[in-house]
């Protein structure tokens, strides 16, 4: 036997080898497939998707067009017909005359659709021109329903949209051609790797398929995010609060807090130094603090909004007020932590408390009238659901949210990750903004439901008052100074809804700047990056359209700009502070306790 013929003989050996190894691993990942399945969460039906309300409305609004209007169908199916009657014949002619090779393609670009086998091969290209084609039909058709009110529209066009994302020829193995290539180049194994990963997030998540998007192993809080040096100078059941060390020898006299959303943990402000907000702000010669609100289990079922209010916006602006022996601060709400800080204000102007000399509002909503890509997921069936669960175990699991947030981006935060975890056999990249992104955490109940009756489906706060802590709050009554930023691309709070929100508030001084990108990358937008620019106009009075043509490009972050207004809002220079206080002792480092705690004890 020849050299050769050894080597080979070897490299089949070694080949056989791998693939018994993978057929027992298969059998393995097989048997714990089967096992998970067999214990998967009850979601309940109303979670699922939209009531059969919608389905009803919408095919009788369909047969009552195409009863009236019988040429509108006609032409809508015939223009399908005709388009894929002409894609197929272009193919066959190809194919007949001997070309191995992709006919004209006048389909739109599509990041799904990267790969160039999509453009060259002919089969694949056949597939994904015809799907391009199915989905503007499908589009199209939604489009044109008569019958049904604003809100059933846009339901029907977001659930028609998922069900067109989740059909794409992407998101099957048997017809992806990256994956099938992949396949071949690893002799099977990244499809071994593949079914390990999905197995791995389906026993993580008791059988819900919920895509791991960074690497867990890659970041631990307190290590290398969320690093920061200060104390944790105060704790009660609802947060703790972080007083961060200074790093210039005089501060302002008036301390800035932040108040932060609780449906995901507060170091998304303290990511890395680079691009950490709480670094760049305690460098600008502040005394900072930050709340980190608890992971709530069963036992806060009872926790609302008038809870939040007392035991947390109040707490911690009594505690900041005694460890920096001063009668006034300045505050920071983002997102939903914004909101409750606008009804904070609210209620302090009637308990004529002037303890907050400030306010600033990252993407915060306080007018809810239009709700946005929101509006699928605000309508009774789906918010009955919600309390129905969220009453049945004390609190609104993560995992519902998580689920909610990722839909609205199903492409980016779904298939594209499902694809490269699941097909590909990839590890999930060590990305730290979405490995905060998976650290989600649970809400109340009570807090849960009141948020979404009273503010997102009847906007009571904006129009008439809603009744907390005792008093009716009216958005007119935030009456002190006030500096909203908010983000062009943001699909959570679109900066429209915001932007009417200030207009409603009765402070006299008012400022607005519009961030470039969306709801975390508009505000996580550091100088130094020179990334993302901002908007500014002080016409308020405006249309917001009209804002927005009118309104001043300025390049890079709204950062500098808005330290520039709060300097002139917190005082004189002083000695820096410590954290702490002979009364208010550390009780240990930053980032705390509770931002690693889990409901279950266990830390993350």
């Amino acid at each position: 036997m020849t050299t050769k013929e050894f080597e080979n003989d070897d490299a089949s050996q070694k080949s056989l080898g791998q693939l018994e190894a993978n057929l027992e691993k298969l059998e393995e990942l097989t048997q714990r497939l089967v096992k998970v399945m067999g214990h998967k969460r009850e979601v309940p039906a109303a979670l699922q998707g939209p009531g059969q309300e919608l389905y009803m409305k919408a095919a009788t609004a369909y047969v009552a067009e195409m009863m009236q209007n019988p040429a509108k169908i006609f032409e809508h199916q015939i223009g399908y017909w005709g388009k894929t009657l002409q894609h197929y014949m272009e193919a066959q002619q190809a194919l007949m005359q001997g070309q191995l090779e992709a006919p004209e393609d006048k389909t739109p670009k599509d990041r799904r659709f990267s790969d160039p086998m999509w453009e060259t091969h002919p089969y694949f290209n056949f597939l994904k021109q015809q799907y391009m084609l199915n989905a503007e039909a499908i589009d199209t058709a939604v489009a044109d329903i008569e019958g049904l009110d604003d809100k059933e529209k846009k339901r029907l066009e977001y659930f028609s949209r998922q069900i067109v994302d989740m059909m794409s020829p992407t998101n099957f193995l048997g017809t992806n051609p990256e994956a099938l290539q992949h396949a071949m180049e690893t002799e099977g194994q990244s499809l071994v790797d593949g079914l390990e990963n999905l197995v791995r997030d389906l026993e993580a998540n008791d059988g819900d398929l919920i895509v791991t998007l960074a690497d867990k192993d890659a970041f631990q809080v307190g290590e290398n995010i969320g690093t920061t040096d200060g104390k944790v100078v105060y704790r009660n059941r609802l947060f703790e609060l972080i007083q961060y060390s200074p790093t210039t020898e005089e501060v302002h006299s008036t301390p800035l807090l932040i108040f932060p959303p609780w449906i995901n943990k507060f170091y998304i402000l303290d990511l890395k130094p680079e691009n950490s907000l709480v670094k760049w702000v305690v460098d600008q010669g502040y005394t900072l603090f930050v709340v980190s609100w608890v992971n709530p289990d069963e036992s806060y079922a009872d926790v609302s909004l008038d809870t939040y209010i007392e035991e947390g916006y109040l707490e911690a602006v009594r505690v900041v007020k005694e460890i920096c022996g001063v009668k006034k601060i300045n505050a920071v709400g983002y997102c939903i932590a914004g909101t409750t800080l606008s009804l904070t204000l609210s209620l302090m102007k009637k308990r004529k408390d002037t303890s907050i000399k400030t306010a600033t509002f990252f993407t915060t909503m306080t007018d809810f009238a239009d709700q946005g890509e929101f509006v699928a997921f605000l309508q009774d069936d789906f918010v009955d659901g919600i309390e129905e669960e969220a009453l049945k175990t004390g609190y609104l699991d993560k995992f519902y949210m998580a689920r909610t947030f990722s839909f609205l981006r199903s492409n980016d935060l779904i298939y594209k990750p499902a694809i490269r975890s699941y097909m590909m056999g990839k590890t999930p990249p060590a990305f730290d903004l979405l490995y905060w992104n998976g650290d989600g955490t649970n809400l109340p109940a009570k807090m849960a439901v009141q948020y979404l009756r009273d503010l997102c489906q009847n906007n009571r706060f904006a129009d008439g008052g809603i009744e907390v802590c005792g008093e009716t709050l009216r958005l007119k009554d935030v009456t002190i100074p006030v500096f909203a930023i908010a983000c062009e691309t943001d699909h959570i709070a679109q900066w429209h809804a915001s932007y009417q929100g200030v207009q409603q508030m009765g402070s006299k001084e008012k400022t607005f700047v519009l961030s470039e990108s969306g709801h975390i990358a508009g505000i996580i937008n550091p100088p130094s990056k020179k990334k993302y620019g901002h908007y500014t106009n002080p016409e308020l009075g405006l249309t917001y359209v009209d804002w927005r043509e009118s309104a001043d490009k300025n390049e890079g972050s709204w950062w500098p700009r808005w330290e520039a207004w709060l300097s002139k809002q917190s005082g004189k220079k002083i000695p820096a502070r410590t954290p702490g206080s002979d009364h208010y002792p550390a009780l240990c480092d930053a980032p705390g306790t509770y931002v690693i705690a889990q409901p279950d004890g266990r830390e993350g």
